[in-house]
């Protein structure tokens, strides 16, 4: 069996950063738990005609693709059309990333299966995870990267760390945690230090 590692860490820790490097340096094949839900959301795919069905064609652009911005602006700060959004969309992510990780496993040039996630905790496929890394980065670090990196104003920068869990609820979860608050080799060398040279 292929090790499994889940990775996790707050908005703007620096999470891409990681995967890259699992993915360039070790062969792991990523599974991106925002990426599946886009995908999944495309015209045709498992959530597309349920979440167009409860939300409405204001969510539509032009071409009739779910305008994620415009949804955005519905569920970001209405909690419970959040919470629907979730249950419409969620078990079908889930069960889209246990076929990837089957896939994986079975796929000869895939060294290691990595999973990335905002949050990892109480999701079905949890107990396939080996290890569970939090990805860290001081706040400053972070604000400044979500500026600079999306264009996020100050407002909506702070919203979105506020809005995410605390430091200690990750910190509680992990398994292993990853500084990336510095340079990229000292990122790379605390990966070394839990893979070694290569898996």
């Amino acid at each position: 069996m292929k090790k499994v590692i889940g990775i996790t860490g707050g908005v703007g820790s620096g999470k891409s950063e990681v995967l890259n490097i699992l993915k360039k340096e070790y062969g792991a094949g990523l599974i991106e738990a925002d990426r599946v839900a886009h995908e999944l959301m495309e015209p045709g795919a498992e959530s597309y005609e349920a979440v167009v069905k409860k939300f409405g064609n204001s969510i539509l652009t032009d071409e009739g693709t779910i305008d994620r911005a415009a949804l955005g602006a519905i569920v970001f700060r209405d909690k419970e059309k959040l919470a629907v959004l979730n249950s419409l969309t969620h078990p079908n992510v889930e069960r889209e990333i246990l076929c990837r990780m089957d896939r994986m496993e079975s796929d000869p040039d895939i060294r290691l299966i990595v999973y990335e996630a905002a949050l990892l905790t109480g999701a079905e496929f949890e107990q396939r995870f080996d290890q569970l890394w939090y990805v860290f980065a001081r706040e400053d670090l972070r604000f400044q990267r979500l500026k600079e990196g999306r264009g996020y104003s100050d407002e909506k920068t702070a919203s979105m760390i506020k809005s995410q869990p605390g430091e200690e609820s990750f910190r509680k979860a992990a398994t292993h945690i990853i500084d990336n608050s510095g340079s990229l080799n000292e990122t790379k060398q605390q990966i070394v230090e839990i893979l070694g040279a290569e898996v």
